[in-house]
């Protein structure tokens, strides 16, 4: 990256390289503040609690230059995660331009200011303990949402990120002429490398706004007014999307509102998304491909591109990859993968077992069928073990047992069993969501017929959740629930 960066000062130093609503970078300014910030900025493992943005970009970019570990702080965790990512990587500093936030994250410790593009940020020295093991090379320390509360941290070494960046460059076609646009965190590793390694890999520009700007609040609250406003502003040609941000342009563009001209590509993934929702997008004028990727292979494994697409797929493997099905239908991703989880880079292997299911079809198009075990995906790419917060909730004492269900939509549904009042129960479950990241909160529940029980089917002899049977039974009274979080406001 740093060396493609230093080219593009050198052959065109005035063209814009960053843009987010408040600060402009050409390259050449932007090559300047990457050398500046590698030379000056304090810390080894640096933790990055910061909003999208031209500064998040230029932290990130002079890390890697000078060989610093980036550990992005996703601001959509908890603040439990967050503390348990604090001290999981051994972040030595954080920067971040929500001093309130890492203050209570961090009590005792007083920030001081630093600038950055410009723009004034603030700086903490956490006091850590012994620093946990890293793998040889580790430049980048990635979390994802996780499926329970203690996420794991995954170390990527500069060649996964830029086979990644380079392999998807190729795929989409990228020219120094595209405008990207970040919509999702900068801490999201494929956000990361699709909306700002990736144009700067071939000297386009990179949209950075505030997510907010852009209609989203938190990992799953949007306006999507404000988000068809930004796209028009932006205009950029191409999009990463998770499926519910689909879903709602899908439903603007259907009502009228409008969409940015000159918009080549979108790429959707990270989590399931229907074939009719696609087909609806297409119809509409919004040229939609669907993908898949993983963390621990450096983001995008597959991706159906124009020419080369088949429908219900994930599209064919990238190059940089070599993609298996095993004997009990895992898929296994091969080459340019992850350097192993924090604190075990032992772990680090030839090939990655992915724990999701699938198969390929005679032209080597990718499908996904499902996952080895429960955990699942938001339609806003978050994912979660429905375990996990089944035990939240069962913690209070209001609540006996609970089932809950989220695969691929905007929101959990719970099934409950308790013996209080209704009321009573929702402020039980009110109180279990506020100890919750927002993307693992129950927004709808029902009270089940009866305990879960083995006599019903609905569990095991131990006393283990029977998921199938619980959905079967409900299934129909679920459903409804999860269309309440579909409607969106046009204003």
């Amino acid at each position: 990256m740093g060396l493609m960066l230093r080219e593009h000062a050198r052959m065109h130093p005035d063209r814009t390289a960053l843009s987010d609503g408040v600060t402009r970078l050409d390259y050449r300014g932007l090559l300047r503040e990457v050398e500046s910030l590698a030379a000056t900025l304090p810390g080894h493992r640096v933790g990055l609690l910061l909003d999208n943005g031209a500064p998040w970009a230029c932290l990130d970019l002079a890390l890697l230059q000078r060989g610093s570990v980036c550990v992005p702080m996703p601001p959509f965790f908890s603040d439990a995660q967050l503390r348990h990512l604090l001290r999981d990587a051994g972040v030595d500093l954080v920067v971040s331009d929500q001093p309130e936030r890492v203050a209570a994250l961090l009590p005792g410790l007083t920030g001081t200011r630093f600038e950055v593009a410009g723009r004034i940020l603030h700086v903490f020295h956490p006091q850590a303990d012994a620093a946990p093991l890293l793998p040889p090379g580790t430049v980048k320390i990635t979390y994802t949402s996780g499926t329970t509360g203690q996420p794991k941290g995954v170390c990527l070494s500069t060649e996964c990120l830029e086979a990644a960046t380079s392999a998807l460059c190729q795929a989409v076609s990228a020219v120094a002429a595209d405008r990207t646009l970040a919509l999702l965190p900068l801490s999201t590793l494929l956000e990361n490398i699709a909306g700002l390694y990736a144009p700067l890999h071939v000297g386009a520009l990179a949209q950075l706004p505030s997510p907010a700007r852009c209609g989203l609040q938190g990992s799953s609250g949007l306006r999507i007014d404000l988000l068809c406003t930004a796209l028009v502003a932006y205009e950029p040609t191409t999009l990463l999307l998770v499926p519910q941000l689909l879903k709602a342009l899908t439903a603007a563009a259907a009502a009228g509102l409008l969409l940015p001209r000159g918009l080549r590509f979108v790429a959707v993934g990270g989590a399931p998304v229907s074939s009719t929702l696609l087909e609806q997008a297409r119809a509409l004028g919004l040229p939609v491909y669907q993908g898949y990727g993983l963390s621990e292979a450096g983001s995008v494994v597959s991706l159906n591109l124009p020419g080369a697409e088949r429908p219900g797929s994930v599209g064919r493997p990238l190059p940089q990859h070599r993609v298996e099905i095993a004997a009990d239908g895992e898929i296994v991703v091969g080459e340019h993968l992850f350097l192993g989880y924090l604190g075990h880079p032992e772990q680090g292997a030839a090939s990655f077992r992915s724990g999701d299911l699938g198969h390929f079809d005679a032209d080597g198009y990718l499908y996904l069928t499902g996952r080895k075990k429960t955990a699942y995906a938001t339609a806003f790419g978050r994912n979660v073990a429905p375990e996990w917060v089944e035990g939240e909730l069962c913690a209070h004492p209001d609540l006996f047992q609970a089932a809950v269900f989220g695969e691929g939509q905007a929101g959990n549904v719970a099934v409950l069993v308790g013996s209080a009042a209704d009321a009573t129960l929702d402020r039980a479950v009110q109180a279990t969501n506020a100890r919750l990241p927002d993307y693992a909160r129950v927004r709808r529940w029902l009270r089940a017929d009866a305990a879960f029980s083995l006599a019903n089917g609905q569990s095991n002899a131990a006393g283990g959740l029977r998921r199938d049977a619980v959905w079967a039974h409900y299934q129909a009274r679920i459903t409804p629930l999860f269309n309440l979080e579909d409607a969106h406001v046009f204003l």
